[in-house]
């Protein structure tokens, strides 16, 4: 796979970021990619990421700006697993 470095990689961040801006995603697919609902909370709270719910009712569906959720997303690095020894 071909590394994208420098000015290309920018330009391409922002075009990701405005083609989502517009969009939505739930709760459950936000608090997965930015590391989890606790960490979503405060990135609401804190103004960082914009959300609501159309409908005031207690299973009602969340909608947050993805564009924000995906600039505030974990590193997903693939996790290397350990060979087990024989013996």
């Amino acid at each position: 796979m071909e590394t994208i470095k420098g000015e290309m990689a920018e330009i391409l961040l922002d075009n990701i970021l405005r083609l989502f801006s517009t969009e939505t995603f739930g709760k459950d697919k936000s608090a997965y990619y930015v590391g989890g609902e606790k960490k979503l909370m405060n990135l609401i709270e804190a103004g960082k990421i914009e959300s609501d719910k159309l409908t005031n009712v207690q299973n009602g569906k969340w909608h947050c700006n993805a564009a924000q959720v995906l600039l505030h997303c974990r590193c997903a690095r693939k996790k290397v697993k350990s060979k087990k020894r024989r013996k």
